[in-house]
């Protein structure tokens, strides 16, 4: 089986399909295990039977419907008119717009594309610096990714869950873990905001009734967080009934009430979210498959060995975590990483005492901050060509951004408790 690495880093190079690569690995696997390949699309039914697995397509239809419509527009109204009277008030609204948009979309590159074009023009009326607007739209794409309902926390929760661990991983402690290193990032990033530079005449006062105004516009988007968290937390939702709550309602509201969207493009709208989530199905269902090679081939506890043998602490172990996983986000995205990579390490972390939900924290929070990481970072190319200007120009002015939010990335990794504080029991 020497043959196969190479061959399967060749179809890598060549860009074949990453489930066709996934899928090939897993089958010489169990055939070099004298294992049947039936064991493949009982991997694929398994995940099919999970009910948690229907949050995701209901998620992302929902993301995408409120992206279609102007739900963007009236998000930043809402922030702009309760935070926008602050020092740093503009930039604050845009950190915290992105954030929520990016929660309920999944995607960073949706949430540059659609808010940008508000918020570009908008901050630099304000009188902020461009680059520290085009750095803050760039970092601030990938926000939301620890908030629920983030498809990314769902997605690691799935590949968790099919992993034969001592800690129970439920969709719902990564929803609660995500809340305040979600936070921090926030705070730290309107912190550095409200010390920029920027003409205090152009700040603009308090005024209450373009609030109330702005509160009445976004009326129905208002309750949607409420909705989800409410209904989870509150005991009456389970994560599956709540993405179809929201589905529905976030249907009703753009179809009927709204009337943003209309009946006859609600089939180009299914068909592209359902691509997403097809593609993401996929490379799950190939990736379990290939995990439980795997497992059955001891390869985490081997690697876990190794590591061991010259890794003694965990503290050297997390700082060797967070680079590789900077490096990863650079290159890879964000669901194909947590289907390939979770596996691997997930074992290894908890062999070195480190909670699987946290593991998730920082596993997504890395990944957020790899999204603009020089020279590949994804957020980095999406923004160059949304404000039509230069990758170099982006990288000298998301440097800022990136050391903030790593500092706010290493009180994750080395505060657990930051995340674990929430957990139930």
């Amino acid at each position: 089986m020497s043959f196969a690495a190479p061959i399967l880093l060749l179809l890598a190079i060549l860009r074949t399909p990453l489930f066709v690569v996934i899928a090939l690995s897993a089958m010489i696997g169990f055939h070099s295990l004298d294992v049947d390949l039936s064991v493949i699309s009982i991997e694929v039914y398994r995940l099919a039977e999970m009910p948690v697995l229907l949050a995701i397509p209901l998620f992302t239809f929902a993301g995408y419907l409120l992206g279609e419509g102007k739900a963007s527009t009236r998000l930043v109204n809402l922030t702009n008119s309760l935070l926008g009277w602050m020092p740093g008030g503009l930039a604050i609204v845009a950190i915290f717009a992105c954030a929520l948009f990016t929660a309920f979309t999944g995607a960073s590159g949706i949430t540059i594309v659609a808010l940008g074009g508000l918020l570009y023009p908008a901050l630099k009326q304000a009188g902020y610096l461009d680059n520290f607007n085009l750095g803050l739209l760039t970092s601030s794409g990938s926000l939301g990714l620890l908030f629920a309902p983030s498809l990314p926390l769902i997605l690691y929760g799935v590949v968790a869950q099919q992993m034969d661990l001592d800690q129970a991983v439920s969709i719902t402690d990564l929803f609660l873990a995500g809340v305040f290193p979600g936070l921090l990032m926030l705070l730290m990033l309107s912190l550095y905001s409200m010390m920029q530079p920027r003409d205090r005449s152009l700040r603009e006062p308090f005024d209450r009734q373009a609030a109330i105004a702005a509160i009445l516009e976004a009326k129905w988007e208002i309750p949607l967080p409420l909705l989800v968290l409410g209904g989870i937390y509150g005991g009456y939702f389970a994560v599956s009934e709540a993405a179809a709550v929201t589905a529905v309602y976030v249907l009703i509201v753009e179809v009927f009430i709204i009337r943003e969207i209309k009946i006859s493009g609600l089939p180009a709208i299914m068909r592209e979210s359902m691509m997403l989530v097809g593609g993401i199905m996929i490379i799950v269902g190939v990736s379990l498959a290939s995990t439980n090679y795997l497992i059955d081939a001891e390869v985490p506890t081997r690697l876990f060995t190794f590591i061991q043998s010259h890794i003694d602490e965990k503290l050297t172990f997390l700082i060797l975590l967070n680079l590789f996983l900077l490096a990863l986000g650079m290159m890879l995205d964000i669901f194909s990483a947590i289907v390939i990579i979770v596996p691997i390490i997930l074992p290894i972390a908890v062999g070195y005492g480190i909670h699987p939900v946290h593991l998730g924290i920082i596993f997504l929070a890395n990944m957020q901050l790899g999204y603009f990481t020089p020279p590949v970072g994804m957020n980095l190319f999406i923004a160059s060509y949304r404000f039509n200007k230069p990758v170099m120009t982006l990288y000298v002015a998301t440097i800022p951004f990136f050391v903030v939010l790593l500092i706010a990335v290493l009180i994750i990794t080395y505060w657990p408790t930051l995340s674990l504080v929430l957990l139930r029991g």
